[in-house]
């Protein structure tokens, strides 16, 4: 939150429009979550805020592009860019697997059955990193012979 402070404070002095109304919007969300949890946010917290916020410009760029509008999803995919600075680093494909297969131990899953016994420990195994759930979905679909 305060590196995000300081980067809008940045950005206005340089008159980043985008940059501005990015970080506001991003801030918001943040203080919102804040004042709907009646206590500060961890990191865990803030960056699930965030990682929903990238989720939704991924959203907002697919469907600006089927209504070809390339302008406005390029200024989606910028703002995702500008957030996904403040998020931690996504884990790689090695990592997801090594995750699925730790779940799938645990949960002693065969079948596409158990895929939700198994995305819930594969989520929570990664839960200190960014990661994107339909890496994780397709990942456990795959392995699971889905």
């Amino acid at each position: 939150m305060d590196r995000l402070t300081q980067d809008l404070t940045t950005a206005m002095k340089a008159q980043d429009a985008l940059r501005v109304g990015c970080l506001r919007m991003a801030k918001a969300a943040l203080k919102n979550k804040e004042i709907d949890k009646k206590a500060a946010l961890d990191d865990a917290e803030a960056a699930r805020v965030l990682q929903m916020l990238v989720k939704q410009r991924e959203d907002s760029a697919d469907q600006f592009r089927k209504g070809n509008r390339p302008e406005l999803a390029a200024k989606e995919d910028q703002e995702r860019e500008i957030l996904k600075a403040y998020l931690p680093e996504e884990a790689g494909e090695a990592e997801v697997a090594a995750a699925v297969e730790k779940a799938m131990a645990e949960t002693g899953a065969t079948s596409v059955k158990d895929m939700g016994r198994v995305m819930k420990a594969t989520l929570a195994a990664l839960a200190g990193q960014a990661v994107d759930g339909k890496k994780v979905n397709e990942a456990v679909r795959k392995r699971l012979g889905g």
